[in-house]
């Protein structure tokens, strides 16, 4: 844990983005405005290690992401994932990233949910070293911890001051509330309902036009 000596902030949002919505993209810019973030990186990746294999294919999941933000300049969409073999595990990826970024404060967003099943992932507390947890809470949501998480919630909890650090710090940031999934979403589509104002137009234009999640096999 390093002071970045002003290097920009960047943040990281990992998901299958099956499809990405606003539930997505407004929290995502809830946290760039609340920590003053440079930029956002959207990460799909290619095997969930906790979620059952996203419907749409990774060119899929990757183009509705780019059409999504392609009109916000902080928003970024980070492929590398795609392109790793096995499992798309966090450490992996911000191990790479900090080739990329060596100094930078990173700041990995997650839900409440991802964040209190972190014990559960790979080399989870290796996380720490390479940069900061943002923990995006809504209003009516609380943080049910093991007691392993909280007592790392609690001796890494972020203080006023920490942004200037690179890594290892813990940060709660309320968010916006929108109960939105990729699931409801795809259970629409499915049923041919009306999905606007859940996710961004040209998002929809593109699934219309492919004709995205049609199939009845979509169970998850």
């Amino acid at each position: 844990m390093v002071k970045s000596e002003s290097k920009p902030a960047i943040g990281i949002l990992g998901g299958t983005f099956d499809p990405v919505h606003f539930g997505h993209l407004r929290t995502g810019l809830d946290v760039v405005e609340q920590l003053g973030l440079a930029q956002l990186r959207l990460m799909p990746c290619a095997i969930p290690p906790h979620r059952i294999e996203p419907v749409a294919s990774a060119s899929e999941r990757r183009l509705m992401l780019e059409l999504a933000i392609k009109n916000h300049p902080k928003l970024v969409v980070d492929d590398r994932e795609l392109s790793r073999e096995g499992p798309s595990y966090t450490v992996d990826t911000l191990l790479s990233l900090r080739e990329d970024y060596p100094d930078n404060p990173l700041f990995v967003l997650m839900g409440t949910d991802a964040f209190c099943s972190l014990p559960t992932w790979s080399r989870w507390q290796q996380i720490l070293e390479l940069a900061h947890i943002v923990v995006m809470q809504r209003a009516d949501e609380t943080l049910q911890m093991s007691a392993e998480l909280a007592d790392c919630y609690q001796q890494h909890q972020a203080k006023a001051g920490d942004e200037s650090l690179s890594a290892g710090k813990i940060w709660s940031i309320p968010v916006t509330q929108m109960a939105i999934s990729a699931t409801m979403i795809r259970d629409a589509l499915l049923q041919h309902r009306d999905v606007r104002y859940l996710l961004p137009d040209a998002v929809i234009a593109l699934i219309e036009q492919l004709h995205f999640y049609q199939k009845a096999d979509i169970d998850n």
